[in-house]
């Protein structure tokens, strides 16, 4: 599984297709007070049950407020048979945040 820093993320979601989704595996509560735009926010103990849908994307960001969680979930979705996730195990929203990149509230 490749895995890439956040701000390699915040470079890559200039130019994503239609076909890339950006996973935030935050609570709820994380992803209403900020996330990134286009994000689909499914809480890390619930990646397993959306492993089926996930498969459909060419390449499925996986990350958090850290990197803890999205390291959880993206090696649960591996193990659900997904080749198609990179994790952002290095930073996450934290650092987005530090840095002044967009969010959407």
């Amino acid at each position: 599984m490749e895995q890439i820093s956040v701000d390699e993320l915040h470079d890559r979601s200039q130019s994503l297709n239609s076909d890339d989704l950006i996973l935030d595996v935050r609570t709820s509560d994380e992803f209403n007070a900020g996330h990134i735009e286009g994000a689909q926010n499914t809480p890390h103990e619930g990646v397993a049950s959306e492993a089926e849908n996930l498969k459909k994307y060419s390449t499925v960001y996986v990350h958090c407020k850290m990197g803890g969680r999205a390291k959880i979930a993206a090696q649960t979705l591996e193990g659900a048979g997904l080749d198609n996730i990179v994790c952002v195990s290095d930073g996450g929203m934290q650092r987005w945040e530090d840095m002044g990149w967009p969010l959407v509230k």
